[in-house]
């Protein structure tokens, strides 16, 4: 059985993001929580709340499913729009550039590797 969440318009970069969910890739689900609840980036906790979501997913399709069983089987982090605040940064030559305001999809899988229904 696979449950799948995700996650959009979040905001922080993508790119600090990938450095976390490289750590869950292919992990249990307890595990991955575990690891999540003790990495200390800004980015855990929208990935905490998207992989409880898949967790949540799975047990509504199925509520005899046990969480020990499920993986994490695909966990990817795609670049989502990028908007301009109207703040200043200084830049070379008396000129100036503004601000980037970064958005981030996430989409987790979970897979049971039990006695699938």
């Amino acid at each position: 059985m696979e449950a799948i969440s995700r996650g959009r318009f979040l905001r922080g970069s993508p790119q600090k993001a990938r450095l976390v969910i490289d750590l869950i890739r292919g992990k249990n689900v307890q595990e991955a929580l575990a690891i999540l609840r003790f990495t200390n980036k800004r980015a855990t906790r929208s990935i905490e709340k998207v992989l409880l979501s898949a967790v949540a997913n799975a047990r509504e399709k199925n509520a005899a499913a046990d969480v020990d069983n499920f993986v994490v089987d695909r966990a990817v982090v795609d670049m989502g729009p990028t908007k301009w605040r109207r703040r200043m940064r200084p830049a070379p030559m008396g000129r100036a550039y503004r601000e980037q305001r970064r958005y981030k999809h996430i989409t987790i899988s979970i897979k049971g590797t039990g006695i699938e229904e």
